[in-house]
């Protein structure tokens, strides 16, 4: 099972590299056509790389005040369906950590996580490049929501303390002895897409992941650390490049 995240990426990944393939071929000249009769092309195909900061929400901490913050690294890949719709799929590092909102507990933990999900963006303004006959030139600024799901692979370490845990920290027993354990993750968030040139956009995205799991910070009622039963949570906020390589 706790493969089954790399291969759920390396699936979207190959799905979204054969449209790649495909970019100059027959399916990249097929004409589509939207629900106004208008003629657009797929794709193309872009490649992402970004990095920025995770927060957490659970157990521990509710707010940013009692956040320890990490950093996150992602890779992916885009592709247009049709006119403001595109789908996509990402992997992503991260580490997220928190203090404890209730002083008498007096509980801290780091996570160091790995998630890989797939997505759809809806682009909420009209870029004309997206259509085979543009009327007028392409939009320099795009804002845009999505919202996926996929798999979280997660390795939590709780200890006593209010600090970021340094290699003398002692670490406290896992609640659980399958670390690092599988989760499933649903990710909604908004975005910026920047224009620089026909192959390359900057975009500026925050999005929070829901999770299936009680334990991203090894405190649940399963070791009686915490009374609380709610899944835990986290948010991503992240700059990206997006690079066409066979871009129009």
């Amino acid at each position: 099972m706790k493969h089954f995240l790399l291969i759920s990426t390396f699936a979207a990944g190959m799905v979204l590299a054969h449209a790649a393939a495909a970019q100059d071929g027959p399916e990249r000249r097929k004409r589509h056509y939207s629900s106004q009769a208008r003629a657009y092309y797929r794709g193309p195909v872009r490649f992402t790389a970004g990095g920025g900061v995770a927060l957490y929400n659970g157990d521990l901490a509710g707010d940013l005040g009692n956040n320890l913050p990490g950093g996150s690294g992602s890779l992916g890949i885009l592709y247009l369906l049709r006119p403001r719709l595109v789908i996509g799929g990402e992997a992503t590092y991260f580490q997220i950590g928190a203090k404890d909102q209730l002083a008498e507990r007096g509980l801290a933990f780091r996570g160091r996580n790995v998630s890989g999900v797939t997505f759809l963006r809806y682009e909420l303004l009209r870029d004309e490049s997206e259509f085979a006959s543009p009327k007028r030139p392409a939009a320099l600024i795009k804002p845009f929501v999505k919202a996926g799901a996929g798999f979280l692979l997660y390795n939590p370490k709780s200890y006593i303390g209010t600090l970021r845990p340094d290699d003398r920290t002692p670490f406290l027993s896992p609640e659980r002895k399958d670390y690092p354990a599988l989760a499933v993750t649903a990710p909604v968030g908004l975005g910026i897409v920047f224009r620089l040139t026909p192959k390359l956009n900057a975009t500026a995205e925050a999005a929070y992941f829901f999770t299936t799991t009680d334990q991203l910070d090894d405190v649940s009622p399963v070791s009686g650390r915490s009374s609380s039963s709610l899944n835990d949570g986290y948010g991503l906020v992240e700059l990206k490049l997006e690079y066409a390589p066979w871009g129009r």
